[in-house]
This record gives C-alpha cells, sequence and structure tokens, in this order.
C-alpha cells in the first residue's frame, strides 16, 4: 500500500488495533465483515450528519427530507440508525442487536444498499463488552471528508482490507488484490474516459485505483462508468460498500454471479478492462460452455480457465478497448490442451501490447512470480510487443511480502507510454520490443527473459588478471584453512576414541 502521512497512518493503525480487539476467537473471515461494517456505518452517518447540519442552520425546514440527500450522493440515515443513537447504548449487552437493526434500517431507506450491509453483530462469539469499547473508540474519530484528509476512511478500508488478507492467506485472492499490482495496471492502462470493467472485481480495488489515478492526473472522475461482477456474495457485498465509501457509482449486477456461467453484462463493450483472476483455475463449466460466442481464438481447456478468461474479455473489449490483467506465468509459455494454438492466434490478431513479469511475493496468495498481460484492440504500434521484465524490481516489506515502489510502479507505465510514442530506449535486461515474427520464432511463447535478455555487468575498471590473481590468493588461503579445520576436527575424534 502506499505510504501516506504520518497522521493517516497512525489513523488507520488505530482503525486495526480495533479490529484486534475484537478479533477474539473469531477467525480473520469473519471479523473482517464486523469490521469493515462499522467503518461504513460511521463514514456514511458522519456524511449524513455534516450535511443534516448544513440543512439545520439554513433553517428551512428540510433536514429530514430525503431528496436533499439524494441530490448529493449521500444515504439517508433514520433517526434510530444514527450514530449518536449507537454510541448511547455502548454498555449495554444488546449493543450488536443494536448495530444489527441500524443496518436494516438503513437498508430500508436506501435502496442500493438493499442486503448489501453486515448484519451479524448479534452473534453470541462476538464479544459485546469489545464491541462496545470500538464503537467508542469510533466516536471519537470523524470520518467524513476533511481538508488534504478528504479520502482518508478509503485508505483505512483499504488498510484493513490488505491486514485482513495478510491474514486470511490462500483465501485473501478472492478479495485482495495488492495495491502495487493494481497501481502497475492502471499506470499502464490510464482508464481517463469512457467504461471501466472488471469481470471479478473482488472488493473493488481495480475500480478504486483507477478513481485515485484520474483524480491525481487532474480527470474527473464522472467521465468513467464503472461495470463489474464477482461470483462470492460476501466479496461482492464487500465492493459495493467499497465502491459507496468512495463515492463511485457503479454496476455490479443485481447479485453475485458466475462470469463465465452468467455473464451479467453480455451486450458491454468496455473501453478499459483490468483484472485479477483467480490462477489456473480448475472446473469452471467448460464442459457447458463448448460452443460459446466468446471462444474465438479456441476452446479453452477443462482444467485451466487461464485463457477462458483472456477470451472472455477480448470479447468485452470497444473497437479502441485496452485490458490488462493478472495471471499465472505458466499462460505464457503453456502449450498442453490447445493453450499454445489459442495464444498463437491472439498474437496472430495482433491483440498483445506488451506483457510484464512481476517479480515473486507480491501476493498474499502465493509466493509465485505473475505476469500482466496488456491487450489492445487497436494498438498504436502494429505488429510490435514490449517486453518488461520486472523480476528483479520490488522491496520486501515483511519476511513474505514484496511490494513494488511507486517509482519502479512510474517506471514501467513510462515504458508503454514510450513505447507507444515511438520513443522507447530498450534497457537490456529490463525492456525490449519484439516484431511479431521475432514471437513466432520463439514458438509464440511470450516470456519476457527470452527477448529482454540479461543486463550487462558493470565494469569496475580492474583488469580480468588482476581479479583472478586476487580471487586464486583468497581461494588459496580459505584451502589452507579448510585443511587446519580438518587437522583439528580429526584430533579432536581420536581424543574421544573415534579415529578414521
Amino acid at each position: 500500500m502506499s505510504k501516506v502521512n504520518s497522521s493517516e497512518i497512525g489513523f488507520e493503525k488505530e482503525i486495526w488495533k480495533a479490529a484486534d480487539v475484537l478479533r477474539g476467537n473469531m477467525d480473520a473471515s469473519e471479523y473482517k465483515h464486523v469490521i469493515l461494517g462499522l467503518i461504513f456505518l460511521k463514514f456514511i452517518s458522519d456524511k449524513f450528519e455534516d450535511k443534516y447540519n448544513k440543512l439545520l442552520e439554513e433553517g428551512d425546514g428540510f433536514e429530514e427530507n430525503r431528496d436533499e440527500y439524494a441530490a448529493e450522493n449521500i444515504f439517508y440515515v433514520p433517526k434510530e440508525a444514527r450514530w449518536e443513537e449507537i454510541a448511547k447504548n455502548t454498555r449495554k449487552e444488546e449493543i450488536g442487536q443494536i448495530i444489527d437493526n441500524s443496518m436494516r434500517e438503513i437498508e430500508k431507506e436506501n435502496k442500493t444498499l438493499k442486503n448489501i450491509l453486515p448484519k451479524n453483530f448479534a452473534k453470541p462469539e462476538l464479544n459485546k463488552k469489545r464491541l462496545g469499547e470500538v464503537v467508542d473508540l469510533f466516536t471519537n474519530i470523524k470520518m467524513s471528508d476533511h481538508g488534504d484528509q478528504k479520502d482518508i476512511l478509503g485508505r483505512a478500508y483499504e488498510y484493513c482490507l490488505s491486514k485482513f488478507a495478510e491474514k486470511e492467506g490462500k483465501n485473501a485472492g478472492e478479495f485482495y488484490t495488492p495495491s502495487s499490482v493494481v497501481k502497475t495496471l492502471v499506470e499502464i492502462i490510464q482508464p481517463y474516459d469512457g467504461r471501466v470493467y472488471d469481470p471479478c472485481c473482488g472488493s473493488g480495488g481495480m475500480f478504486v485505483q483507477s478513481k485515485n489515478f484520474i483524480e491525481n492526473h487532474q480527470g474527473n472522475i464522472n467521465n468513467i462508468s464503472v461495470y463489474g461482477q464477482d461470483s462470492n456474495p460476501t466479496t461482492w457485498k464487500m465492493a459495493k460498500m467499497n465502491l459507496a465509501i468512495r463515492g463511485i457509482e457503479s454496476n455490479l449486477g443485481k447479485h453475485d454471479a458466475d462470469t463465465f456461467a452468467n455473464d451479467l453484462h453480455p451486450t458491454l463493450k468496455a473501453d478499459f478492462i483490468l483484472a485479477n483472476p483467480p490462477f489456473n483455475l480448475k472446473n469452471w463449466g467448460q464442459e457447458h460452455l463448448t460452443d460459446d460466442v466468446r471462444w474465438k481464438y479456441g476452446i479453452p481447456p477443462k482444467g485451466n480457465a487461464n485463457y477462458a478468461w483472456i477470451q472472455h474479455m477480448i470479447y468485452h473489449l470497444a473497437p479502441n478497448g485496452k485490458l490488462g490483467l493478472v495471471l499465472a506465468n505458466g499462460s505464457l509459455s503453456s502449450a498442453t490442451s490447445g493453450e499454445g494454438k489459442i495464444r498463437e492466434n491472439i498474437i496472430k490478431d495482433d491483440l498483445i501490447e506488451g506483457i510484464v513479469a512481476l517479480p515473486t511475493q507480491l501476493f498474499y496468495t502465493t509466493g509465485i512470480p505473475v505476469c500482466l498481460w496488456i491487450i489492445n484492440r487497436n494498438k498504436k504500434q502494429k505488429g510490435k510487443t514490449l517486453f518488461i521484465d520486472a523480476r528483479e524490481r520490488g522491496t520486501m516489506i515483511s519476511r513474505k511480502l514484496r511490494e513494488l515502489s511507486e517509482d519502479e510502479v512510474k517506471t514501467i507505465g513510462k515504458a508503454f507510454k514510450d513505447f507507444n510514442e515511438g520513443n522507447l530506449k530498450e534497457e537490456k535486461g529490463f525492456s525490449a520490443i519484439a516484431t511479431a515474427e521475432k514471437i513466432s520464432k520463439h514458438d509464440y511463447i511470450l516470456t519476457p527473459g527470452r527477448y529482454v535478455g540479461f543486463k550487462d555487468i558493470e565494469d569496475d575498471g580492474i583488469p580480468f588478471e588482476e581479479k583472478m590473481g586476487k580471487l586464486t590468493k583468497e581461494l588459496d588461503e580459505l584451502f589452507k584453512k579448510s585443511n587446519e579445520l580438518e587437522k583439528d576436527i580429526r584430533k579432536s575424534l581420536g581424543e574421544i576414541g573415534f579415529e578414521f
């Protein structure tokens, strides 16, 4: 996650500390919804309260008029569900039921939130004393937008998502893509204006980073429309909440659904697609979809959905559309079950703008290296593909996790910009441009290492003979020490009756 100023980091850690207090004996997958639900509830309550007080000051009696709030995309919060009412009851054993009732009342008043909000606060395993303490902590935090802390709640939500992903490990892939990976995709794709689509949207991270990118480049978030879906019902609800907090209007369908079996946006032609589909997904339903119109380049194998995802996304691209997706490295070279032929057909159709090889340990779910596929229906550099080898990039931020820095993300994005403008200076070991003919000579394998070569070793100015002289001298001294150690060990063993 990108670094923010110290006051915001402190705020995020306070929120996470609250989550830890609540945890008790609950699994991370359960208490995740509790803490994220509280963040959401406090945020919409603060937003409502700000508008309510302004209307009260105006004195026209419109403070309970729902339309006044809807006009500014603010959720209406009924009196019994407002945070101030919840805060009065933190010492009561019924606090969990009170929060659940608040969630139900808010859903009644806001159709877009129907069946979305968590209502698990009354569960017996949730310690009500601790829940009351967390509500007290939240009561002392003003979470609506103020000055330079405009997106502080969104950052806290993302921070908690990342921490929950860390706790959940392998299961985290269903809802979380590391922000540095998402930022890299967004930096390359640059979704400024048009329809943005994610067919496996998780908690909505691709959309959030698209919004951040647009705002950081003085664009207008209203210039994009967001479409997505997800097959996991709880993840789909998290996405709806995450986007609501960010003020992103979206069409994620009326319910969760399997993208292959039930495409919720069958006629959509998107300008930008960003996605992190499940790696090497098995049993994805191929046997029921062999005649599907999406398989223009070949029927994907039953045992691996990688090329089903690729073709699904290509099918949904507008004539000038561009997509970026994260896949396991095997997708670059696999030849079994017809995958090699599908890849060859896509390459021959001149759709692949670039491939980026990423380093290991970027994901909580797996330590394996992954790659980015960048596909463009209307490439600026016809018949050419950019290869980036970023396997040596990134910094370990914990014992298990690596992260790409902001500068590294921008370097990769700039390489694509320069390539498209015809200005890229290839860098051995990092970037290379390959023609379709060259790729065909490599049997349509797209592994960047085949094209970028090895980085030149910097010349330190010391003559070869001098280096070898120094090395052989050091080696001779090591051999002597080794012989001395061997004699000592033999002598010690002999003294206790173990000669050999």
